[in-house]
């Protein structure tokens, strides 16, 4: 067994039809997002690493057009359970769906809880490797807990021994099986033949009227199939999330153990606990993370990197040895190696920073390619604008590319000067070499090497000031 995605004879099937009613939510359960993402995709993630997308049957019920429009793009197929009765019931829906469609049935069905968002595919596949091991018809995953209370308990034919005898519900167990530590998971791994035998002999004869899939252990047993346990090694991969509460728990463990992947890389992160980390983001070696800093949805940091406090930088791309001061804002945006940012820069989608290439305090950039060795040092507006390399935009430059109905692009060659609190009025080009007088207004095009003044004459009048000034105290 391995975990390169080409496992023979196993599909997995994913319980994603519930609606969650204790977390007081109209999203549904599996939508909500934990380490970045819902915790339906990640799930899905870790289930592509062992079989492919076309072997994973996605069971969605509750909102079911609104989880396939989250998920579609994995690729996974989908299975209607229209009304839900159950997990049971769940199982009888994929085997109408075999029986549907003549799709060929595999011969082990591994099923998943789509709300369980740390299981591992290392997890996954010892499951599949103890179920062909074992020669099992069923194989149950299983944890033990702190306090077990609650969960339905697993009992084994002997300690230490694979074979188990029951599941039990809390409320079932006899007073000697109270302290019966393994719980059931809600994971399992079936002979599928086994399963499919057994799923119309399901009752409704419990508390709830619901076709349960633990009661297809007992059968098995009963007819002297082989029913094993693997035991997880982390109880928080098995466990799923009923409150907000209990669904940041998963999300502090998911975004540490992130963290933890990232330094076993060689990437310094200052207090891991105050950061914000997606499971996607990926960093290079030697870079350093202060406190307080969030890197969200698929962002990629390359090496030599610093990032200080109270920055947020999302799905986007640093190269290497960027410099990203305290407080900037970056959302989808390229930066080349050596660029320097901040502190309080706010680089907007589509935003792509040249090699070595300066944005300081308060500047805000949109749609805007700014050239290598180029600077915007100070409280800076560049929207829809192509800048060449070696580019100085003095402080309080602004492109004014909106005319109220439509954008327009500013172009500024290599080596243009643009003087401080200048303004250019788009459509508008600047040529190379060109120089803008602080203080203009540029509404036509500046030739390459010219210079440009848009500005009023300057009249002063010697004496004024100490007039009116005389003028005013005698009146007071």
């Amino acid at each position: 067994m391995n975990t390169d995605g080409d496992v023979t004879g196993f599909s997995i099937a994913i319980m994603a039809a519930g609606k969650g009613t204790r977390l007081k939510s109209k999203r549904p359960k599996v939508l909500h997002e934990i380490g970045g993402q819902a915790l339906l995709l990640h799930v899905i993630d870790a289930a592509k690493t062992v079989v492919p997308a076309a072997q994973i049957y996605c069971i969605i019920g509750h909102e079911a057009e609104r989880v396939r429009a989250v998920v579609a793009s994995t690729g996974v197929q989908f299975v209607l359970q229209a009304e839900q009765r159950g997990t049971g019931h769940a199982l009888q829906q994929v085997k109408a769906h075999f029986a549907e469609t003549g799709e060929a049935i595999p011969r082990h069905l591994l099923v998943l809880s789509g709300d369980v968002p740390l299981i591992r595919s290392e997890t996954i596949a010892s499951i599949c490797e103890l179920h062909l091991h074992e020669h099992a018809a069923m194989t149950i995953l299983t944890a033990v807990p702190d306090d077990p209370t609650g969960y339905g308990r697993v009992l084994r034919a002997a300690p230490g021994k694979p074979e188990v005898t029951a599941i039990v519900e809390q409320k079932s167990l006899r007073p000697d099986q109270l302290n019966t530590p393994e719980i059931n998971s809600g994971i399992y791994c079936f002979e599928t033949k086994a399963l499919f035998n057994k799923l119309d002999s399901l009752s409704t004869n419990n508390a709830h009227g619901e076709f349960y899939l633990t009661d297809v252990a007992a059968m098995l047993v009963a007819d002297g199939e082989r029913v094993v346990a693997v035991q997880a090694e982390s109880v928080n991969e098995v466990l799923g999330a009923n409150t907000i509460a209990e669904m940041m728990h998963l999300d502090t463990a998911m975004r540490m153990e992130t963290a933890k992947r990232l330094m076993a890389q060689g990437v310094t992160i200052f207090r891991p606990e105050t950061c914000v980390i997606d499971s996607a983001v990926t960093v290079g070696a030697d870079t350093v993370i202060e406190p307080y800093v969030q890197l969200l949805g698929a962002t990629k940091i390359g090496t030599e990197c610093r990032i200080r406090s109270y920055s947020v930088i999302q799905q986007s791309t640093l190269g290497n040895e960027v410099t990203v001061r305290n407080g900037c804002i970056l959302d989808s945006a390229e930066v080349s190696d050596g660029a320097i940012l901040g502190p309080y820069a706010h680089l907007r989608p589509e935003s792509r920073i040249g090699e070595g290439a300066h944005v300081g305090n308060f500047v805000e950039t949109k749609k805007v390619t700014l050239g290598k060795g180029s600077k915007a040092n100070h409280l800076n507006y560049l929207g829809d604008a192509v800048i060449g390399a070696g580019v100085n935009v003095g402080a309080g430059a602004i492109t004014c590319n909106y005319d109220g109905v439509n954008k327009h692009r500013t172009t500024i060659g290599d080596g243009v000067f643009v003087g401080s609190d200048s303004t250019l009025v788009a459509p508008v080009t600047l040529g190379a070499g060109a120089y803008v007088a602080a203080g203009s207004c540029i509404t036509e095009d500046v030739p390459e090497g010219a210079l440009a003044l848009g500005r009023s004459r300057q009249t002063t009048k010697p004496g004024w000031a100490t007039a009116k000034r005389a003028t005013l105290k005698k009146q007071s």
